[in-house]
């Protein structure tokens, strides 16, 4: 679902209240998952083991992190802060942004979760059998216990909290990077900001951290285009500002991270790789997005089809956005975890890439957490990629015949996805 949809959606929620199901519909609904769960082997319930862990984990934070204080850098003074859904549990990265001299300087913070999930404790291990967290629609699997999500892990406004921070030092002239700095700090949020608060605050001079957010947003906007330019492939072009803060300080993060990996100390990472089409599969979808009605593929563009369909997604009308994603979609070859980078993200255009920004809900970024605490890799990387790529796999398969169950029953998806359920007595 496109996002000027999905943010459409979020305001029909609030208007509309959850989508009213009687309880023998509920059953066929529960006893449905249950049998998909099965069918994927995606586990529901932690191992009690993990929960005791979880709990034990969460108890005496305040003093964890003052005797964490003099090992980590203390950026608790730095403005800082989330941005995320009205309906977030929980805010696992947030940023603070500069402009000196010479450089801007755009800090991404992101929970510290590896330093309470360790390769020896039951958590990780439930981490790796699970691998990412599934989401279907009103109906969430996570891949760590939601307690620490909803506390520790949680970068909540006006509390400390331990977090893993990319500092990035980006050239003026082309934000590239200038210097990358990864470590272990302290810092305090000063605010959870909503995407609609967000872009209240861009429109408001005289608002709360203003000037900080319309700098984010600049740079970000600035990031965006330059992607863009240099043959990115952009699904999405009608993203509204604060999301594309968001998504681009993230990609800057991931990215950041892997370079410095490979190129600063010469350690391998998970690596996301993204193969690319064949060029006949590349020209079998810009000729079936040019026989749309209304839709028109720039000529000079055909021979570089990634800011061919750039293009003509800026141009088209708003119809046909979700059937010129499709037909590009339908191309794509499975992105993959790997050990090796190789090939590169196609989609993205990078030579080397890997996540890093979102531990609490995928493997991949919880190892990288850790292969960048540790400057070593583990032993079975590569069977980590392979149970990271699999279970990405099986948790999407697995949304997709959810959300058929749900057709089946006369449910809308996205109506349940972006409003919930809830069971009425007939």
């Amino acid at each position: 679902m496109s996002d000027q949809r999905d943010q459409a959606a979020a305001g029909t929620a609030e208007a509309q209240g959850p989508v009213e199901i009687d309880e023998e519909t509920a059953e066929r609904i529960a006893q449905r998952r249950e049998e998909l769960f099965e069918k994927f082997e995606i586990p529901d319930a932690f191992p009690q083991g993990a929960l005791t862990e979880a709990e034990r984990r969460t108890e005496d934070v305040e003093a964890e992190i003052e005797a964490e204080v003099d090992e980590r850098r203390d950026l608790r003074e730095l403005t800082t802060w989330t941005t995320d859904p009205v309906d977030a549990q929980d805010f696992d990265d947030a940023i603070s942004v500069e402009e000196r001299d010479d450089v801007y300087v755009l800090w991404v913070h992101i929970a510290d979760v590896s330093h309470y999930v360790t390769p020896d404790s039951v958590m990780w291990e439930s981490a790796v059998e699970r691998a990412n967290t599934v989401y279907l629609p009103a109906y969430t699997v996570h891949m760590l216990p939601p307690i620490l999500a909803e506390t520790v892990c949680s970068l909540v406004p006006q509390e400390d909290r331990l977090a893993h921070t990319v500092e990035m030092h980006l050239d003026k002239d082309n934000l590239g990077y200038e210097e990358i700095d990864i470590y272990k700090s302290v810092v305090h949020s000063d605010e959870r900001l909503t995407y609609t608060e967000t872009e209240e605050r861009l429109d408001d001079s005289d608002g709360p951290m203003h000037e900080e957010i319309s700098l984010a947003h600049d740079l970000a906007d600035r990031m965006h285009e330059y992607r863009k330019e240099e043959g990115s492939l952009v699904l999405n072009p009608r993203r509204d500002r604060a999301h594309t803060i968001v998504e681009e300080c993230m990609l800057k993060a991931n990215k950041a991270v892997t370079h410095e990996l490979m190129w600063g100390r010469g350690v391998e990472a998970m690596y996301r790789v993204h193969p690319q089409p064949t060029p006949d599969e590349w020209s079998n979808a810009l000729r079936e997005i040019q026989e749309l009605d209304g839709v028109s593929v720039p000529a000079d563009k055909w021979d570089e089809p990634r800011k061919a369909v750039n293009a003509t997604l800026e141009e088209a009308p708003a119809r046909q956005l979700d059937k010129i994603q499709w037909a590009v979609m339908k191309v794509m070859p499975r992105a993959r975890y790997m050990s090796d980078p190789f090939g590169g993200h196609h989609a993205l255009n990078f030579e080397i890439y890997g996540h890093f920004t979102s531990p609490i809900r995928r493997l991949s970024d919880l190892i990288n957490h850790w292969i960048v605490e540790e400057n070593d890799v583990p032993e079975n990387l590569a069977q980590l990629c392979d149970r990271a790529s699999d279970r990405q796999g099986a948790a999407e398969a697995c949304e997709r015949e959810y959300k058929q169950v749900l057709q089946d029953e006369h449910l809308d998806p996205d109506a349940v996805n972006s409003r919930g359920l809830e069971i009425v007595e007939e």
